[in-house]
């Protein structure tokens, strides 16, 4: 598992990290877990971007990677429930282009049960509205990688008050420079520290607890 972290972080060759994968899973490992891993080598790619070790063509090769991995292991996730257990709208912020972390959350909240409508990249605080007023969401999730996103967060949670509608739908925010502190500055509802986290507070919350 540290090897298939390590190989995201250091954006190894596409063909060593599926043999990594394919050993992991032939031992019989969780591929959330796989999911767990990968999550944390995308964390360690956007601190060394962001502290110039590397550049955007790093940052593009390690979520192609990345992407490779969720491919392989979407036909292990199973989900838990054939039922809906709520919907989900996520999207990565305005001004950030990056999906993979956004991705991963998706595919461990696909097979936790939920319905998750995916807005993709960059999306705009209008968007967001946009899409809590058609498709009336239990949850509104949001994610970025850098810190470029941040105040479009606040932005979105600002403009779900101006139209009456953030006591309709809770809010979840994530990603690599996210802290608990600034989702409380914010007014979020949740800050989620990776995938896993994410899956329980959205399980938490239709269940009916932190109501």
């Amino acid at each position: 598992m540290e090897e298939i972290r390590v190989a995201i972080a250091n954006i190894a060759h596409a063909d060593e990290l599926e043999q990594k994968v394919k050993k992991a899973l032939s031992l019989n490992i969780d591929p959330l877990k796989i999911l767990e891993c990968i999550s944390k080598g995308l964390d360690e790619v956007g601190r060394k971007y962001e502290s110039g070790e590397y550049f955007l063509m790093e940052l593009i090769l390690a979520g192609n990677l990345a992407s490779e991995v969720t491919n392989m292991l979407r036909p292990h996730l199973k989900a838990k429930r054939k039922i809906s257990r709520g919907k989900i709208v996520i999207g990565t912020v305005e001004g950030d282009l990056h999906d993979i972390g956004k991705n991963i959350v998706i595919a461990m909240l696909s097979s936790a049960g939920f319905e998750v409508i995916d807005l993709g990249v960059d999306v705009s605080a209008e968007k967001f509205i946009d899409a809590v007023r058609r498709e009336k969401p239990d949850i509104l999730a949001m994610s970025c990688l850098l810190t470029v996103g941040l105040p479009h967060m606040r932005e979105v949670i600002e403009k779900l008050k101006e139209e009456g509608l953030r006591d309709k739908v809770k809010v979840m925010i994530g990603g690599r420079p996210v802290t608990p502190e600034y989702a409380r500055e914010i007014g979020a509802d949740a800050y989620g520290a990776d995938a896993v986290d994410a899956v329980n507070i959205a399980e938490r919350w239709v269940r009916g607890a932190d109501k």
